[in-house]
């Protein structure tokens, strides 16, 4: 049988399909244009266009299980339920959603994809990471290159940073289970830091001086609008931020056993396999 990833060029759909496919798993991924690297079979789909939603189909009659990523548009039900509604008719019988570790079932965004897949009772399993070590190869480029320095409003929050990679690994054995376990889990890296604690490790490993600029919450969202992301995502993540800085990821952290997925890949690791990114001649 094959499986579906959304968006499936992005970061974690493409770690994810790495995977399936070293393990011999048939797949299918999307893309807005339709066009994805070799040699993944790739389509056109679009969350704002229903118009695509069968496109997968069209390809391999056999996809019985989908990977979702969700844009950051505020209110995804109208887009999301047609899917998964089309999706269960045309067989599909998992989905694994990506989701986020501070967004409950009916919480926005994928919060509500979540209670949807819960009210519906399809075999579903969801993914709520905390935020990605990536984030400093894309969020930050600029501003550790540029600036010599990072930026949050989390004050002394600590955050369990966790890989891509450890997310679709977890993906990838959610999605090849013989038997769907139904729940959700939190996916965390192997370690907490404080951003003033992430600063020092880039500036030991970059040789020069790395600081960390305590913004405001509001500082921090308009920042995330300059971007280019949404003004309502934006809002989201800048109130995560703030949630950081009272403790709740940390909190998460140190739920029991067996409401958590700990990755292996530290993010001193990510940073020292990565400095070429941000030096500057």
């Amino acid at each position: 049988m094959t499986t579906l990833l959304l968006c499936g060029t992005g970061s974690t759909g493409q770690a994810i399909a790495k995977l399936l496919q070293a393990a011999n798993r048939p797949l299918v991924i999307t893309s807005r244009a339709g066009k994805g690297p070799e040699p993944y079979r790739t389509v056109a789909f679009e969350w704002e266009n229903p118009a695509t939603f069968a496109n997968p189909w069209e390809v391999d009659a056999n996809i019985d299980r989908v990977y979702i990523v969700s844009p950051t548009i505020y209110d995804m039900m109208p887009h999301a339920k047609p899917f998964i509604d089309l999706a269960i008719a045309k067989g599909v019988t998992r989905f694994v959603l990506l989701s986020e570790s501070e967004l409950a079932p009916g919480d926005l965004y994928t919060g509500k994809i979540h209670q949807y897949l819960l009210d519906v009772g399809v075999d579903h399993f969801v993914l709520r990471p905390t935020w990605f070590t990536q984030n400093f190869g894309r969020y930050f480029y600029h501003s550790i290159r540029e600036q010599n320095e990072i930026f949050s409003a989390t004050g002394n929050g600590r955050i369990p940073w966790v890989s891509v990679e450890d997310l679709a690994q977890l993906a990838f054995e959610a999605l090849t289970a013989e038997q769907c376990a139904n729940t959700d889990k939190l996916v965390f890296g192997p370690e907490l830091y404080t951003y003033d604690e992430i600063a020092e490790l880039f500036t030991e490993v970059l040789g020069r001086k790395i600081t960390h600029k305590k913004l405001s919450v509001a500082e921090f969202e308009q920042t995330f609008v300059t971007f280019g992301v949404s003004p309502e995502h934006s809002r989201l993540l800048a109130s995560m931020e703030e949630a950081v800085s009272n403790g709740i990821e940390e909190g998460l952290y140190n739920s029991p056993a067996e409401k958590k997925y700990i990755g292996k890949h530290k993010l001193s690791d990510y940073i020292r396999e990565n400095k070429a990114l941000w030096i500057t001649e």
